[in-house]
Formats: C-alpha cells, sequence, structure tokens
C-alpha cells in the first residue's frame, strides 16, 4: 500500500472561499463568487449540473448579487482592490462584458433593489450626500434617475420597495447599537417602533403584505426578537423571542407565507420558520456552525451558504426535511478531523463579568507550547465558529489560539454590545489581560512568553496591549489596526463619521479618555519586536494610521517589521497575497519562538 505524505501546513492557506450566491428564478442557474482561482470573481453552476464556469475577469469581490425577476439579468456591486466604493454592474446570466449601471469614481453605493419588472434599480449612493447617503431610482433604459430619498441626522439606507413600488422600507444608523427603520407609504413617513428616547436596534424588516412589516428588534428589550406592525392601526406587537438567542436577518416566502429568521447564541446560529397564517414556530437543524446567506426561490425552496471552524463554506439545498449540498468545497487531501475544532470555554474578567472565549488547541504531535492571544476585529464583532485557514495554520505549526469575546462582543445582547463604546482601551483591555491571566494560571501559557496578533480593533488592541502590559508578551503583530484615535476618527468614510462620537469619542469632550485609550500614547513601552501589516487602500483604518506608529517605533530603535500591501484593503481579497504574508508571520513567530519545553 502507498503513503502518502501528508499535505503541507501552507497548503491550508489555497482554502476556497465562497461570500456570496444568487439562484436564479428559475433554479436552473446558480451563480456564486469564489476565489478558485485565488482572487474572486463570479462563477456560476447549470443546475443540477455541479461543473462551475467563470463569468467575470475583474479579479474583485463580489459585495452586492442579484437577479432580475424574469432572470434576464444580474446586478453585481465590485470595488477596487478593497478601497469600498463599490459601484453596480450589469451582466448577462452567463458572463460576458459587464456594462456599468452605477458607475461614479469615488463614491460608495449600497442596497441595490430592482423593480418587479426590471426597468428601476434603487439604491443608496454617498455621491451627493457622503455623511448620510442619498437613495435614487435609475431607469435602467435611459439613465433617467431622480432621487427618492435624502438622507439626514443619520446614514440612511434603503432596504425594501414593495412591489407596486408606493412602500419603500429605509433605515437610519446612527451607531452599532442605536438605529431605526422606516415605511413610507405615499408620502407618509412611519417609524415602525414605538418613538422612544432609550437606544435600540432594529437589525432587519421585511414586507409580507402591503399593511404588513415584520422586523427584527431589541427595541425594550436585551436580545432581538421578532416583532410586526401594522402599517393601517400602526400597531406595534412582540411576536417571538427566545432567551439569550439574538435574531438577526429575515427571508420571506412569499408564496408559502413563511418568513425564515437567522439567529445567533454565542458561537453559533440558528434557523428558523414562521409560518405566518398557522402561527406555527419550527426550529430547522443546519448542516453548518454559522449562516453567511439564506435565500428562498420563488417556488419556496430554501438555499444556504454556511460553514463551520472545521467545515468549509458550502451551499445547501433544502429538500424535503433534508439539506443537499449543492457545492463541494473542501480542502484537499485533508478531512474534518485533520483540523482543530476550538472548545468553548468561559473565564472571569476583572469585575466577575463571565466572558466567552474559543481555545483552539495545537494538536498533541505539533504542539510546542507557543500561545497567541487573539482579540477578534470590530470591536461589535465576534469570535465565532467560522473555519479560519490562518488558525489552522498556526496550529499546525505548534501555535494554540486564545480568543476572547470580550465585553463589546455582539451575540451575548445589547447591553453587553455596549459596554466598548466610548471605552474602547477600558473593559476590553482588562477582559483581555483577564484571558491571559486564566492561560497562565491554568498552566497554559508562561507571563513573557505569550504573541499578541489581531486585526483591524484587534490590532488597535494588540497595539495598546503591547504599550500598557508589554511583560506578557514577546513579540506583537497587528493588522490593520489603528493607532492614534484622534486621526482614526477624522479618516473614516464620511458615511461613518456621524457614528464615531457615540462609538469611539468625541475629540474634544472625550479628549483625555481619547489620549489614554491611543496605543500611541504608550510608544515608549512598546518595547518587543513587532510586526505590522497594512493595506495600502483600506479606507476604515488609513495606511497613515500604520505609518505613523512604526515610524515612531523605528526612531526609537525599536525592533519592527513593516508590511505593505498595495492591492488591498482591509484585510485579504487575493489569495496570493494572504499567503505571502502569512508566511512572514509565520517566520516572524518562529524567531521568537520558546526554546523551553512545553508548559502543557
Amino acid at each position: 500500500m502507498i503513503e502518502f505524505p501528508k499535505p503541507d501546513v501552507e497548503e491550508m492557506l489555497q482554502t476556497v472561499s465562497i461570500i456570496d450566491f444568487a439562484v436564479s428564478p428559475d433554479e436552473k442557474q446558480f451563480i456564486f463568487c469564489t476565489n478558485i482561482s485565488g482572487k474572486y470573481n463570479l462563477w456560476a453552476m447549470d443546475l443540477p449540473n455541479a461543473f462551475p464556469y467563470r463569468l467575470t475577469f475583474n479579479n474583485q469581490p463580489c459585495h452586492e448579487l442579484l437577479y432580475d425577476q424574469e432572470g434576464r439579468f444580474v446586478i453585481a456591486g465590485f470595488d477596487h482592490d478593497g478601497d469600498e466604493n463599490t459601484q453596480f454592474y450589469a451582466l448577462k446570466p452567463h458572463g460576458g462584458a459587464m456594462k456599468k449601471v452605477v458607475y461614479q469614481e469615488n463614491t460608495r453605493n449600497f442596497s441595490p433593489q430592482l423593480s418587479s419588472d426590471g426597468e428601476r434599480l434603487y439604491y443608496s449612493s454617498s455621491k451627493e450626500n457622503p455623511s448620510y447617503l442619498n437613495t435614487y431610482c435609475l431607469q435602467l433604459s435611459t439613465g433617467e434617475e431622480t432621487t427618492v430619498l435624502e438622507g439626514s441626522g443619520g446614514t440612511t439606507y434603503i432596504a425594501e420597495v414593495s412591489e407596486d413600488e408606493t412602500t419603500t422600507l429605509y433605515y437610519q444608523f446612527f451607531s452599532n447599537t442605536n438605529s431605526r427603520y422606516y415605511a413610507r407609504v405615499g408620502e407618509e413617513e412611519i417609524l415602525l417602533t414605538p418613538p422612544t428616547e432609550k437606544e435600540h436596534t432594529v437589525s432587519f424588516a421585511v414586507l409580507t403584505s402591503p399593511t404588513e412589516v415584520y422586523l427584527v428588534t431589541d427595541y425594550e428589550a436585551d436580545f432581538s426578537y421578532l416583532a410586526k406592525f401594522d402599517l393601517e392601526t400602526k400597531t406595534f406587537t412582540k411576536v417571538k423571542e427566545i432567551p439569550k438567542e439574538g435574531f438577526t436577518t429575515l427571508i420571506y416566502d412569499k408564496e408559502n407565507r413563511i418568513l425564515y429568521i437567522t439567529a445567533e447564541k454565542g458561537v453559533e446560529d440558528r434557523l428558523y420558520a414562521y409560518h405566518l397564517d398557522e402561527g406555527l414556530w419550527g426550529n430547522m437543524v443546519i448542516p453548518c456552525d454559522l449562516i453567511t446567506k439564506v435565500a428562498v426561490a420563488k417556488s419556496g425552496t430554501v438555499y444556504l451558504l454556511g460553514g463551520g471552524s472545521v467545515q468549509l463554506g458550502n451551499v445547501y439545498k433544502r429538500e424535503g426535511d433534508k439539506w443537499v449540498q449543492i457545492t463541494r468545497n473542501k480542502m484537499a487531501g485533508m478531512a474534518e478531523e485533520d483540523f482543530v475544532a476550538p472548545e468553548v470555554v468561559t473565564y472571569p474578567s476583572f469585575d466577575g463579568l463571565e466572558i466567552e472565549a474559543l481555545f483552539y488547541k495545537a494538536k498533541e504531535e505539533h504542539d510546542k507550547g507557543e500561545m497567541i492571544l487573539w482579540p477578534h476585529g470590530g470591536p461589535q464583532h465576534a469570535e465565532r465558529k467560522s473555519f479560519n485557514a490562518i488558525f489552522q495554520y498556526f496550529l499546525s505549526n505548534g501555535y494554540s489560539i486564545f480568543a476572547p469575546n470580550f465585553r463589546g462582543s455582539t451575540g451575548y445582547g445589547l447591553n453587553f454590545t455596549k459596554m466598548v463604546e466610548r471605552a474602547w482601551g477600558a473593559g476590553p483591555r482588562l477582559d483581555n489581560i483577564a484571558a491571559l491571566d486564566w492561560l497562565i494560571d491554568q498552566g497554559y501559557a508562561k507571563k513573557g512568553e505569550i504573541i499578541v496578533m489581531g486585526g483591524s480593533y484587534g490590532g488597535y488592541m494588540s497595539l495598546l496591549l503591547h504599550g500598557r502590559h508589554a511583560d506578557y508578551f514577546k513579540a506583537v503583530i497587528d493588522v490593520c489596526g489603528p493607532s492614534n484615535l484622534f486621526s482614526f476618527i477624522h479618516s473614516v468614510p464620511e458615511d461613518w463619521k456621524s457614528a464615531m462620537d457615540a462609538w469611539v469619542g468625541h475629540p474634544e469632550r472625550d479628549r483625555e479618555k481619547l489620549i489614554e485609550y491611543s496605543p500611541s500614547t504608550y510608544i515608549d513601552q512598546m518595547i518587543k519586536p513587532m510586526l505590522v501589516v497594512q493595506g495600502a487602500n483600506d479606507p476604515r483604518v488609513v495606511k497613515a494610521e500604520s505609518d505613523q506608529i512604526v515610524e515612531a517605533l523605528k526612531e526609537k530603535g525599536r525592533d519592527i517589521t513593516y508590511i505593505v500591501m498595495e492591492d488591498e484593503g482591509h484585510g485579504f481579497a487575493k489569495k496570493e497575497n494572504e499567503i505571502a504574508v502569512f508566511r512572514q508571520v509565520l517566520e516572524f513567530m518562529e524567531k521568537y519562538a520558546s526554546k523551553t519545553a512545553n508548559v502543557h
């Protein structure tokens, strides 16, 4: 019998991702965005055939994807090399040259909605209102355009247009924990939650009849639930809530009057079906830990994109009471048992608050006794059971990973999520320190022998922990992290700026706190070897944020390595860049790997 070598650990970075999909109205074609070629493009399959063919060659990830209701064309959104200036294009279902539909350089476009006859495109844009956005109706045949909504006070996005185009759902975003949904019926503007001064969110809403809207909200609650609003009587009704679960999105099956609801419970997702006419509620067991997207075809067939901590993302089709896998995305030469699944653990923080974390322990045959603390990005986000090729790469090289969902994370209620607001460097920092102390007390790590690494807010936290608690670490890795909260507040995209006061703080009123919470305040204490990674086109955390920390540390003669990706934004869209960077990250960590015995 032939014995084959195990796949090289770097092959783990060659994983293929599927980030979006759409199914044609007749369900004969399936389009999805994937980096199967190493760069993101649109591909398609003619169902039930499983062999894909390529539709686009622009090598950019797709940010919006929808079919015309008759299946005559597709609308897709693309930015350029991570600049997040999404433009909309039309293309034939079987590919060919794309036609620019909404295109204006240096503008950000969102939420495309096609009219039922496919003649008009509704969308929100920064082009005439960069701070709050306007919404437009574009006649696709003539190019004539009218303004439908003018945003003010909060960033305003269109959400849905009724089939007869007399009712529009839209929402105002004030912060990640404060948003409102409205219905415009003719000239009347209707708020879909009862008036209140208390901050809350409405994360999703859908029209189920000309007079009925279902919505997901945490109005007067900690966890979001399903509610209903009657547009005639102006009545708000709570319909369904589940303890310690937060509902997230709604997908409506018009043919069968079924509402599908996604929910998050800590690090995992749930899917429910609510039959509107019968009032029946059911739990749908899903074939994955996390849901990326759910879609319902005209026939009522449900499609789902999802994956898990040891399971690459795939698309599934509901047939009867079973899920049938449509795509066959998997790692060549490796099975699920070859990967490391995380343990879900909790630990007490400095004030007794319980913090949940994912603990990835390197397998015994690989374990070097090395530990990485991974503060996640967001910060109002969470580390959940998604497949992370980078984690598996490090695990196979002997590095265990501890990823805490510190205060401010999502999935644990509105109050928990709000704990990071205007307190970026307070409680969340101490939650991460409590994680380190827990690891040390449990014998999993030694003080001074830990690596801290994170991206975005996780990069910020890595810098801040380095500056304030350097004695815990032997090396620090920052990917696209803000280094100075004053410059960060002023450099984010214009449509983010109205939320910065509530989210991060006010440069004048919160001056002392912003100084305290800025990593740049602690340059003198940053004494450990450091690697900084930055995308040149990043619109969220601009390159100047990394430039200034690198320059300051170089002036002090610190050991610092700086990698700039010229054709990337806030993260990695091109597989070749991701592989090149994380090879360097591993080399950097190996340089400082402990020579001491395994501490486990």
